[in-house]
């Protein structure tokens, strides 16, 4: 891994360079992937012109053009009948599962349901009176009625993925989930997958994948009607997509890599450090950067990292992502760490320390922070309660992880009666006559002639 000693180098340098290379800008592809591109499309397109080639042919042809993008790139033909999950395939893989996984799925459930459930928005209001001048103002929040769920499935399954997005949309009230995973073994093939569905109530999984499928949802198509949100990682494609649909839709965000960067002191373990590194590594692509101010703990997970990378099934890929999106980085000092740390605004932020307080009151961007020496990432991944979709590649700065109340729609709620309308009418006259809107001065005119 890059090691950098910002007490004699900046890293200002490093760190652009690694948001450029996280971030989903679509103009970067293998020349294996340009092959694909041309074999498929006659042209070396861009990843970017490949999404906006494949929306649009859905948009514009429906069903029969997913079906045709799902043979030509997941090599898997399917009919109408085939394209959705049958109620007899959810109840074979739940018959089949792991009591000891329905077990930890209902475990997870519970967690997120009961965390989600404390931070929901909930309608509020305002009355006010003045003599006979009445005013009440509302906000009032309702759920979404549709939304959809994009599973990854190229590489490994993510029922986990399934419970961080569609439970909170079911605490806030949503009731139609639709479910798009590529047809593959740790797509909606999986059975693990399928179980957790079951578990969830959820009975809309469609087989399908990449930029086909954000397509299919944003518009709709035959048997699977348009939704008004898409949330869920997926690949480069998948980004892109919900990036091109977004407006028809809504969209949680537009997710890069897997990233984390652990700020550590004296008192942290190398061995627990190396693993929290390598934990997002084996997302492959997947960054873990160190920002330390004790200098012999950089040497230290050096080492651990060479061990432990050679025992693990994923440690090659672990170790190619680390070499090329990662970073063991010197700090001056713990305010310096923070500040470093500030200008990544990472997706997971382990602040493995003494005091984990003092530097969480110093730290502002990141999507998820974890405290304390004996808190992994995997924690937040996997059982926690708050979601584990989060935002990627530098938008921690502004973006918020995925939550309940992503799924609710506010509306403010606004009444006046005559008597509060008159005492307003003379501002807004003024206002009116600023703008020189004069239609909304008569629109308040006329009710108090």
């Amino acid at each position: 891994m890059k090691t950098i000693d910002c007490t004699k180098d900046s890293a200002e340098k490093l760190f652009d360079s690694l948001r450029q290379k996280l971030s989903p800008r679509g103009d970067v592809v293998s020349e294996a992937g340009r092959k694909r591109t041309i074999e498929l499309f006659g042209e070396p397109l861009t990843p970017q012109q490949v999404v906006e080639r494949i929306c649009d042919d859905v948009r514009q042809g429906g069903l029969p053009v997913v079906l045709d993008y799902t043979k030509k790139l997941d090599r898997k033909e399917l009919t109408r009948e085939t394209l959705r999950v049958s109620p007899a395939e959810f109840d074979a893989a739940f018959a089949s599962a792991d009591p000891e996984f329905l077990k930890t799925l209902g475990r997870i459930r519970d967690n997120i349901f009961e965390f989600q459930t404390k931070l929901l928005n909930q309608t509020v209001s305002l009355k006010k009176q003045n003599g006979d001048a009445q005013i009440e103002l509302r906000q009032r929040y309702l759920p979404l009625k549709r939304i959809g769920i994009c599973i990854p499935g190229g590489a490994a399954a993510y029922p986990s993925t399934l419970l961080m997005t569609a439970v909170p949309a079911q605490v806030a009230g949503v009731k139609e989930i639709a479910v798009v995973a590529p047809p593959t073994a740790f797509g909606s093939y999986n059975r693990d997958l399928l179980a957790a569905c079951k578990l969830l109530g959820i009975t809309e999984v469609y087989r399908i994948g990449g930029a086909q499928a954000v397509a299919a949802l944003a518009f709709g198509v035959e048997g699977l009607p348009r939704v008004d949100k898409i949330v869920g990682p997926g690949n480069l494609f998948v980004a892109l997509a919900k990036k091109f649909v977004y407006g028809e839709v809504d969209i949680d965000s537009i997710a890069g890599p897997s990233e984390v960067v652990v700020i550590a002191d004296s008192t942290a373990r190398a061995d627990f450090i190396a693993s929290d590194l390598i934990s997002q590594a084996e997302h492959s692509p997947g960054s873990g950067v160190l920002i330390t101010w004790h200098a012999p703990l950089i040497a230290a997970v050096q080492d651990e990292l060479t061990k432990q990378l050679a025992c693990l099934p994923r440690g090659d890929l672990a170790r190619q992502c680390l070499e090329d999106y990662g970073a063991l980085i010197l700090a001056k000092d713990a305010d310096d760490a923070c500040r470093l740390s500030d200008l990544l605004a990472t997706e997971h932020l382990h602040i493995s320390t003494a005091d984990p307080e003092a530097i969480l009151a110093k730290v502002q961007n990141a999507g998820a922070i974890f405290l304390g020496h004996h808190t992994p990432v995997a924690v937040g991944d996997y059982v926690a309660g708050p979601s584990h979709v989060l935002p990627t590649g530098g938008t921690a700065r502004f973006a918020n992880g995925l939550c309940a109340n992503d799924f609710l729609k506010r509306s403010s709620v606004i009444s006046y009666n005559a008597a509060a309308l008159s005492n307003a009418a003379d501002d807004i006259r003024r206002m009116a006559a600023v703008e020189g809107l004069t239609a909304h001065s008569a629109s308040v005119d006329i009710r108090l002639k």
